[in-house]
């Protein structure tokens, strides 16, 4: 295993199967232009080659499936179909929703038990104003059919001062209503955000925010987590979970186990980090070759970590996956 000097290695990997999104959120694509598809993205095979290359140079152990939004991608059949046999511990999604009903049977079929929506607000017509497009009502009822069919479902809200803030309450009481376990995103420093640190702050809301506004109302205990999570947990007694990725007020680097795969084949080792490394060439490449090679480009990834906490970056989280 390819391990650092903190002993953090490599389990998890995101990979985004195209940078192409049906929304245009505010905090993602400030000029409110559609991400849509890189000419040069790798094939479904070449992507499932670079998954089954990184369990064995790296040890990787779960995989999550990301975008952009990867409900869009024409490549998505045939890249589950492929990492469904691969024998990983377990195989997630993170989705927008907008399509979930339509394509839950493939989901289904291709053994998907857990997936991650992102929901900002209940309220349509903050929906509307947030995404830039889509329909609640379509995401909403894609989450029940999901749940119907037997999906652990989690929700994930990046609260914004400003947008959706009086929405914390709300969707925290749908979410428990329904076993759904909700995840607040701190937002993060990234793109535009990080070079633009006035529209950052205008926008932030923290941890201790949060819970002062869910306090008001739940007694909350904090909950075991596992050690490389990214959430601080929480349980409402009685009720559920909920969670804070808090990567501004509670730093999780020292704990991070993920890496992505871009869908053009670069690999990223840090979200705060401008560093890369290519690997769509060796995915055409034979195991024999292919592996040593990856082995010292993880090396580089690993060392991109940060030591202690996120400070920004300017790339662009939907072409990497979140």
């Amino acid at each position: 295993m390819i391990v650092d000097r903190q002993g953090r290695r490599f389990r998890n990997l995101r990979i985004s199967l195209t940078s192409a999104c049906n929304y245009a959120c505010t905090y993602c694509v400030p000029d409110g232009k559609r991400l849509v598809a890189a000419q040069d993205e790798l094939s479904a095979e070449a992507m499932a080659r670079g998954v089954a290359y990184l369990i064995e140079a790296a040890g990787i152990e779960r995989l999550r499936i990301t975008g952009g939004e990867p409900l869009v991608s024409p490549k998505l059949e045939r890249f589950m179909t492929a990492v469904g046999q691969m024998g990983l511990d377990d195989i997630s999604l993170t989705t927008n929703g907008q399509l979930l009903a339509k394509k839950l049977p493939l989901l289904v079929s291709a053994g998907i038990r857990r997936i991650n929506v992102s929901l900002d607000t209940l309220d349509a017509g903050a929906f509307r104003s947030i995404a830039r497009g889509g329909d609640l009502a379509a995401v909403l009822d894609g989450m029940e059919q999901a749940r119907a069919a037997g999906m652990k479902i989690k929700v994930n809200m990046v609260p914004l001062r400003g947008q959706n803030l009086d929405q914390v309450m709300p969707l925290l009481e749908y979410c428990l209503e329904r076993g759904y376990e909700l995840r607040f995103i701190e937002l993060m420093r990234m793109g535009h955000l990080a070079k633009d640190s006035n529209a950052f702050l205008q926008q932030f809301v923290s941890l201790q925010q949060l819970l002062s506004l869910i306090g008001d109302q739940y007694e909350y205990l904090q909950a075991d987590a596992p050690v490389d999570a990214t959430a601080v947990r929480y349980e409402i007694p009685g009720l559920g979970h909920f969670g804070v990725i808090a990567n501004e007020s509670v730093p999780f680097c020292r704990t991070c186990s993920r890496l992505r795969l871009s869908s053009t084949g670069w690999l990223h080792g840090c979200l705060s980090s401008s560093n890369r490394h290519f690997v769509g060439d060796l995915l055409d490449k034979p195991r024999h070759q292919a592996l040593p090679a990856l082995q010292r480009l993880l090396v580089k990834a690993l060392g991109d970590k940060q030591e202690v906490a996120f400070s920004g970056g300017a790339t662009i989280m939907k072409i990497i996956g979140g």
